[in-house]
């Protein structure tokens, strides 16, 4: 299959994804990139903006396995990840899989769980295996996390640790539709849509793990130039120099910028990265990874305030 039978696939997955989600083409552009990239990514915003219809729907135009798990204050590491349980026929221990070992794990409300339960995905998310009782089990191809979560202030949230948020690739901020597109959306439940009910709205698969694989493998091809690269380092550096930050990128960042850059390039029909798609990407892929300063927070500074600043400041390559 061609590069461009493969981004028409990806084409036909917005298409269903339409079918039950209005708007939010951002989220579902960051979604689609993740999964090129082999990432992950966290939904953040007030309940009710669709983000765990648009992973559910998402889930149901791939041919892949999906799970969920509903995080809960009372939830434990062992109910995500599996834990030994005892087979009194048999007389011996044997492991139970939690819902990780899935294809796409949708990990609603994950910051509604403490951080013990939350840091128990951490294996998972970097290193695709699950370690039980001195044992490792590897995880299936492909894997991905896809969780929603709410404003951290809202009531009965947890910060999420630094070291796992670093492990998506992305953090989507999905905000309040438009007037026309929550009008559309009334329409289309005045007419019957049932969101518990895909299949009925007509939400086909057509993508193939095998088809994935082959993408993710073309867009590792993407190329990328010795200029392009050193600005997306230049940006991830300025943030390391910012007054208002605390703490800057990482080079984990940085390489999580390239991967996007190129998924977004290849998507786009291009066969190398430019400026172009790093600051497309710089947004989605950076903005967990900063930590203001307390007093910048109480100027009301925000990430996504210090990223527009930096791409203004530093230089563009030619």
């Amino acid at each position: 299959m061609t590069d461009s039978d493969l981004r028409e696939n990806f084409a036909r997955i917005r298409t269903e994804v339409g079918k039950a989600v209005v708007g939010q083409d951002a989220a579902v552009t960051g979604l689609l990139i993740s999964l090129l990239c082999g990432g992950h990514v966290l939904l953040e915003g007030v309940p009710g903006v669709a983000k765990t219809l648009l992973i559910r729907t998402l889930s149901q135009a791939l041919s892949l396995e999906t799970k969920r798990v509903q995080f809960t204050p009372d939830l434990m590491p062992g109910d995500v990840t599996g834990s030994l349980v005892y087979d009194a026929k048999a007389g011996e221990f044997s492991f139970r899989a939690g819902p990780v070992f899935t294809n796409i794990l949708l990990a609603d409300e994950i910051n509604r769980t403490p951080p013990k339960t939350q840091s128990a995905l951490l294996e998972a998310m970097e290193e695709r295996q699950v370690s039980v009782d001195g044992e490792t089990r590897k995880l299936p191809v492909p894997f991905m996390v896809a969780a929603t979560m709410n404003p951290i202030e809202y009531e009965g949230t947890y910060t999420l640790p630094e070291a796992q948020l670093d492990r998506f690739l992305m953090k989507l901020v999905m905000g309040l539709p438009e007037r026309a597109d929550e009008i559309e959306v009334l329409t289309r439940h005045a007419a019957g849509f049932n969101p518990r009910d895909l299949k009925g709205a007509g939400v086909t698969a057509v993508l193939t793990a095998a088809k994935l694989a082959q993408a993710q493998a073309a867009v590792a091809k993407v190329g990328a130039s010795a200029d392009v690269l050193g600005y997306a380092v230049d940006l991830a550096r300025a943030t390391r120099h910012s007054p208002s930050v605390k703490l800057g990128v990482s080079p984990r960042g940085t390489t999580a910028l390239l991967a996007a850059s190129k998924a977004w390039a290849w998507l786009n029909g291009f066969d190398a990265i430019t400026p172009d798609h790093v600051q497309a990407m710089a947004l989605p892929v950076l903005r967990h990874r900063i930590e203001l300063r307390p007093e910048a927070e109480l100027e009301g500074v925000s990430a996504d305030t210090i990223l527009r600043g930096i791409l203004q400041q530093v230089q563009v390559p030619i």
